[in-house]
């Protein structure tokens, strides 16, 4: 099976990828193999995650050549000082046993540290050769902008909340208009998707699941999906998303699920969200 791509200044991302949160210990390592050996090429981990050694032992452990797999992970907010950075990106290298990393993402913005400092250290970790390709995560339209401004490196995605239940308008335009592309995690809106009645009809006329249908449409919309899953039945499920495609009356109705308490990632540490 071949996934698209998606391109986005000099980046390559398949359109696909496991999403990594909450998962832990061997169960991590497992579904990482598991998934790479079904035909998933992109792994979404990071630091905060607390399982980058189980995502490495997973990519070795599945006999894919390394140049195959596009590897994502996200320096936490705590660590956004240039020096602190730096060493936090070395050592989530060292616990994936890996001399390079395909995406380095900023994973939260801290206004505690200035942004100017964080996007100077992130670009170096690309001039420095530790990571071929750099973004954001969780930025919203006016720090995507002044991200944009302050890098001297190309910024290739910014990573952010985006299910059927959130209108991401805005940040996806903001996004699309300096030449990013958009990632969306929590794609299936951890788990509200499935049992959505709306997705279920959509999905009965493709015969496809709720959960398909929530994850073909935000590939419709040019997003590139990490659903996370503990089960191997899912992963599965998760990738068979390319085969059908959703009418625009389809799409249309489904982007009208979304609301104004949609949002499901909030905490105090979060931006002024648009």
């Amino acid at each position: 099976m071949t996934i698209p791509i998606v391109e986005a200044n000099g980046a390559r991302i398949p359109a696909i990828g496991l999403g990594t949160w909450d998962l832990r210990g061997r169960t991590c390592a497992r579904m990482v193999e598991q998934a790479l050996r079904l035909g998933y090429r992109h792994v979404d981990t990071a630091e905060m995650y607390d399982n980058e050694r189980e995502v490495g032992e997973g990519l070795r452990a599945c006999g894919i050549a390394r140049r195959d797999v596009f590897i994502t992970t996200k320096v936490w907010q705590d660590h956004l000082a240039p020096r602190e950075f730096e060493r936090a990106t070395k050592e989530s290298l060292a616990r994936l046993r890996l001399s390079e990393l395909d995406l380095l993402l900023i994973h939260w913005p801290n206004p505690r540290i200035p942004l100017a400092d964080t996007i100077g250290a992130l670009c170096r970790m690309k001039r420095e050769g530790l990571t071929r390709h750099i973004g954001i995560s969780n930025f919203t339209v006016d720090l995507v902008a002044q991200a944009v401004k302050l890098a001297t490196e190309p910024l290739v995605t910014n990573q952010i909340e985006w299910h059927p239940y959130i209108d991401q308008s805005k940040v996806v335009e903001a996004c699309r208009r300096h030449g990013l592309c958009v990632t969306a995690y929590s794609p299936i809106a951890r788990g509200r998707a499935v049992g959505d009645d709306a997705l279920k009809t959509i999905g009965l006329r493709h015969r496809k699941s709720a959960g398909q249908v929530c994850l073909r449409f935000l590939v419709q919309e040019g997003a590139i999906v990490i659903p996370r899953t503990s089960k191997p039945e899912r992963l599965a499920e998760n990738l068979a998303i390319f085969d059908f495609e959703l009418a625009p009356a389809e799409m249309e109705e489904i982007r009208k699920l979304a609301h104004p308490r949609g949002r499901i990632v909030n905490w105090s540490g979060s931006p002024d969200w648009d």
